[in-house]
């Protein structure tokens, strides 16, 4: 027993030595979402050069690639990724169904989608879908509620609420094939495909990227960060921020279109034509602030249409590293 006291005190000393040292902010990894995807361009260039890993020193970046927000939700929530590139709308998901537990800390592309046509069909401005049967890729996504506003301010609505246009869940790409078989009217569809529609199917811009909303060009792309690695890590996110604002910087002022081409068919396999990666990169503004008020109105047509059930609260958007 006496030998018991001497050396429990011993131990418990050794035990608190090395839970001091620790640290919950330590990190030998950080886990980056992204989408193979032009609205994603400062991801696929900061991955392409390097620059992350040199700004975060002895922190490697795992680079892990999604097809879809929802699934990138999860990933965040289940502690699967640290930072993701993401739409704004699965982005308001998220921050209403975790109860608060992700913030928004930039934007990364807005624009970046356009409104096509068969070119057999007459429909030469919204209004005309009218009776019409248009495609979006995902019901609930950023295009999806594109349209849907769209719809709104032009007097329309969807077949499902008792309105006249159908609306449909279509890949996309399987757009073009449907288009060719006469099964739907039109799309709207995020880039590179509104450009390979345009360019390699002869279908017709009804709305390019600058007009498809009446409050100005619509947040594409924006950064995500869970709420508890922003508190315990907010240095790393710091830098992180850091290096999306200079990669932002260095897209606008130099041509990466090759880099941007190279990364996506990393993931994918294949490569996109020139003509039709010069087209969707004229129809996107990649940028690192906040589109605060594009954010909101995603957010009111979601609650309106029912995918969420209230509104988000105004921590949602964490603008300081923008600033």
């Amino acid at each position: 027993m006496k030998l018991i006291k001497l050396i429990l005190p011993i131990l418990l000393a050794a035990a608190m030595f090395t839970s001091c040292g620790k640290k919950t902010n330590e990190l030998s990894e950080v886990r980056v979402a992204f989408f193979p995807n032009i609205t994603h361009a400062q991801a696929l260039v900061m991955k392409d050069m390097g620059t992350l890993e040199a700004k975060l020193n002895n922190i490697s970046v795992n680079w892990i690639s999604f097809n879809a927000g929802p699934s990138e939700i999860e990933a965040l929530f289940a502690g699967e990724i640290d930072i993701g590139y993401i739409g704004p709308v699965p982005a308001v998901n998220g921050y209403i169904q975790s109860e608060g537990d992700l913030r928004i800390i930039a934007g990364a592309s807005n624009g970046g989608a356009v409104l096509v046509a068969r070119n057999d069909v007459n429909i030469a401005s919204a209004s005309d879908l009218d009776g019409k049967t248009v495609a979006v890729p995902q019901f609930g996504n950023t295009q999806h509620l594109s349209l849907l506003s769209l719809l709104k301010s032009n007097g329309l609505s969807p077949t499902i609420n008792g309105g006249t246009v159908k609306v449909v869940a279509v890949s996309n790409a399987d757009v073009a094939t449907l288009m060719e078989q006469k099964n739907i009217d039109a799309a709207l569809v995020p880039e590179p495909w509104g450009s390979i529609l345009e360019l390699e199917q002869n279908a017709k811009v009804v709305l390019n990227y600058d007009e498809i909303d009446v409050n100005g060009i619509p947040s594409t792309a924006v950064v995500i960060v869970s709420k508890d690695f922003l508190d315990n890590h907010r240095d790393v996110v710091q830098k992180f921020m850091e290096t999306h604002k200079e990669t932002t910087l260095y897209i606008n002022n130099n041509d990466v279109m090759d880099i941007v081409n190279t990364q996506i068919a990393a993931v994918t396999g294949k490569l996109i034509e020139g003509d039709v990666l010069e087209s969707a990169f004229n129809r996107l503004e990649i940028t690192y602030q906040i589109p605060r008020s594009s954010i909101m109105d995603f957010a009111e047509v979601s609650a309106d249409e029912d995918f969420i059930q209230k509104l988000p609260a105004d921590d949602i958007i964490d603008d300081s590293f923008v600033k």
